[in-house]
């Protein structure tokens, strides 16, 4: 199998150095979601889809519905004329508003916001239409963690960029196929913070109204899978 990474962004350059995929990105290639040319991913067997917009507070819902779902659909469509796997990149934005330690036979519900939103349309398309998909719902941190101030008001399975990369490296590795949630022990923000900036400071303040406190979700699937602790 031949797999090719779509984008070079933050989770995109991680899986990229970790197996050394091969990769087309709008720097690199000019590859536009707006007007994809599908032509550039002809000889390849797995398709890993890295783009999104993630600026989740963005009031741009053009650009979200644009790359977030527009996109999806359409390489959805080519990788079933032409019998490729689609590997989808989600988020779990998509249980914001569903049961907490939700798992992937739970129902999403977006935040409310154009990014949680498009990204579920996504999923949904994906889901319903792609004949052979692996969806895979998460959310990572920069390693080290670059900033001053961490909040100790949200909780959930998030971790370091490279650790979840090299969590979804092994998934696909194992020819994994249907929704997995991708993540590791629940921590907040701060816990994560400290690992690697030990001067982080505890931020204390009230979430975004679109932000829930606790997304927490069930990655047990993941760890059969894998056959390890997560």
């Amino acid at each position: 199998m031949k797999n090719l990474i779509l984008g070079d962004g933050q989770l995109g350059s991680l899986i990229h150095n970790i197996t050394n995929w091969d990769y087309i990105s709008r720097k690199k290639d000019r590859f536009d979601a707006i007007k994809p040319d599908f032509n550039l991913l002809k000889d390849y067997d797995t398709i890993i889809n890295c783009i999104g917009d993630t600026n989740t507070y963005s009031q741009d819902r053009t650009n979200h519905w644009n790359v977030n779902y527009k996109f999806v659909v359409e390489l959805t469509d080519y990788c079933n004329d032409n019998s490729k796997k689609n590997i989808h990149i989600s988020s779990d934005c998509v249980y914001t508003y569903s049961k907490i330690n939700a798992s992937e036979e739970d129902v999403p519900v977006h935040c409310e916001n154009w990014y949680g939103y498009t990204k579920l349309l996504g999923d949904g398309y994906v889901q319903l239409k792609a004949k052979n998909y692996l969806i895979i719902r998460c959310s990572f941190k920069p390693n080290p963690f670059p900033y001053q101030k961490a909040l100790v008001t949200q909780i959930g399975n998030f971790d370091y960029d490279d650790i979840i990369a090299n969590l979804i490296c092994n998934l696909i590795s194992k020819n994994a196929t249907g929704v997995y949630n991708v993540g590791t022990e629940p921590k907040t923000i701060y816990e994560l913070a400290k690992r690697t900036n030990p001067n982080v400071i505890p931020m204390f303040e009230k979430l975004h109204e679109t932000m829930p406190s606790n997304i927490i979700i069930n990655c047990s699937k993941l760890q059969k899978k894998l056959g390890e602790i997560i």
